[in-house]
Order: structure tokens, then sequence, then C-alpha cells
């Protein structure tokens, strides 16, 4: 079973479809009228669907126990086609559509069993995944135009040479993995003017502007009372989001001061030191945060964003 501790809780739907032939127009007659010995056809498929897709991760071993929010059944005939669809909704971390398909397997079988004491002839002709949305690939840039990033390291000690840096190189990889081009890398003291400074130097050379380091409650983590006063229009949103996935995994994210907020066209970000602080918050705001730059150029939200 695949780890998804990372990942962010979406609202994931899957739709799936399954296909039954019968052998002759007498057999559709039959479930269309409810003339079938066992019962309704199409009532008792439906319940044992709904069964399997509730029950997929008993069934399946690498399918991870998930909240089903809802689930929906539908059915059309096209000549000796019986055309089962299902569809099934989860605010959760990891997608549906093997429980979709394993719902209209079961629903495709049960109809089998139910005619076949009628019609010798069914075949169960095709089981397959309609459409899924959800999850990462859902908020991925539509926009093909290239971010630029750069990455900024508050700490006394990596700046004086004496510590490796974790927590950049972190950053610097999950934002590769989005498509993001850095043009900065760099460190400074934590003090309260270089901090600043360098905010507002690199600010009009990148379109995102990452700092990791210094937004704890330490005497010397300033981050933060460098930032807040030359952001033009803070995010609350993304802080809370950050906060909020990292209380999730870890009880002192509550103690992060985590600031997000623009200066002109350029979005900053404060995010935790440690390595593990840094990789956790750029999960959980990546890459749907992207959507930023688009609303930045003025483009409004549509009902597809």
């Amino acid at each position: 079973m695949i780890d998804i501790t990372h990942k962010i809780t979406t609202l994931r739907v899957a739709t799936a479809k399954a296909i039954v032939q019968v052998s002759s127009p007498e057999t559709i007659l039959a479930v269309t009228e409810n003339r079938v010995p066992k019962g309704n056809v199409f009532e008792m498929a439906k319940v044992a669907g709904l069964f399997a897709v509730k029950n997929t991760h008993l069934t399946i071993p690498d399918c991870h126990p998930l909240p089903i929010e809802y689930t929906g059944v539908e059915y059309q005939i096209d000549g000796l086609e019986i055309h089962i669809f299902i569809t099934v909704k989860t605010i959760y971390k990891t997608g549906v559509e093997v429980e979709a398909m394993h719902g209209a397997s079961v629903i495709a079988l049960t109809i089998y069993d139910m005619l076949k004491p009628i019609d010798k002839g069914i075949v169960i002709r095709e089981v397959g995944l309609v459409e899924k949305t959800g999850g990462k690939s859902s908020f991925k840039r539509q926009d093909p135009s290239t971010i630029t990033a750069g990455v900024i390291v508050c700490s006394d000690s990596i700046s004086a040479g004496e510590n490796e840096d974790g927590a950049g190189k972190a950053i610097i990889e999950k934002l590769k993995s989005q498509g993001v081009e850095i043009k900065n890398y760099t460190s400074v003291p934590d003090e309260i003017d270089k901090i600043r400074t360098v905010a507002l130097d690199l600010c009009d050379q990148v379109q995102l502007l990452i700092f990791t380091g210094g937004t704890g409650l330490s005497p010397r983590d300033v981050t933060p009372e460098a930032l807040e006063p030359i952001l033009e229009r803070r995010i609350p949103g993304i802080e809370e989001a950050i906060r909020s996935y990292g209380q999730q995994i870890m009880p002192y994210a509550m103690l992060s001061r985590s600031v997000v907020g623009t200066i002109g066209n350029c979005l900053i970000l404060a995010l935790p030191g440690s390595t593990k602080g840094a990789s956790e918050s750029m999960d959980a705001v990546f890459p749907h945060l992207l959507h930023v730059f688009k609303v930045l150029k003025g483009t409004t939200h549509s009902a597809n964003d």
C-alpha cells in the first residue's frame, strides 16, 4: 500500500462503465418488465454495486479504506447491451477510480448471475474508467508559460557556511517537479534588514519568492517581522492551509508563523526552516497554489477553476 500521508484532501470523483451483452431481445424485455425469476435485476445489481464500492479495500489489497460520500448507478439499454454507469465521490487523499470500476464489475457480474438461468449467451464485454477528477492532476496549470522563482534560506549558520542547507534544496526540488524555473538561490543571516532587502531586490526579478527559516519563536526567528511590513496583500488562506496540513502530521506545526502575501505580482512565502517542515508546507499548497499567477494576471475565476 503506497504512502499517501503527504497528499492533501480534495474532492475526488470517478465514473466507470461496464457493458453486459445478452443474446436475445426477450432477455431485455424480461429485465425491463421485471419478469426475471431471481427478482428485480437492476435493483439487486445496484445494491451489490453499492456494497462492492464500500468494501473495495477488503478485496483489493493495495486499495486504501476511504469514506465514500456518494455512489450513483445508472443503466442504459442499447439494443442487446446493458450499459452500466457508476459514479463515486469522496473527499479524501486518494482517488476512487478503482472503487468505481470494482462497483461496475460487481454490478455486471450480478446481472450475469441473475440472467444466466434464462439466457446462456450473456457476455460481460467491457469494464473501464470513463472519467476521474480531483487530486494534483486536476490542479495542474493550463498556462504553458514558465514561472520563475527564488529561494532564500534564512539562517545564521548556513549563511556563514557552518551548516549545510536541506530545506532550500527540498523546496527547489518540489518547484522543479512543477515546472518552475529557479532563478535565485541564496542564504541570508537572521537579520530583519537583510531579509527585507533581499525580498525587495528580488520581487521584481521573479514571480515566486520562497523564504525558508526564521518562522518559529526563538529570539533569532525574525522572518515574519522582516516581511510583514512590506507585503502589500496578505493571503491568509494559504497560511491557514500550510498550518492546517502540518497540524495533521505534527502538533508543533501550530507554533509556525508562516507568512504569505504579494509585493506587486510577486508571490512571497515564508516557510519553516526544517527540511521536513519546508517539504510538508510545499505539499500542502502545491500545485494548486500556482493558480494564483493566473489570477494575478487579471484572469477571473471560472466554474472549472
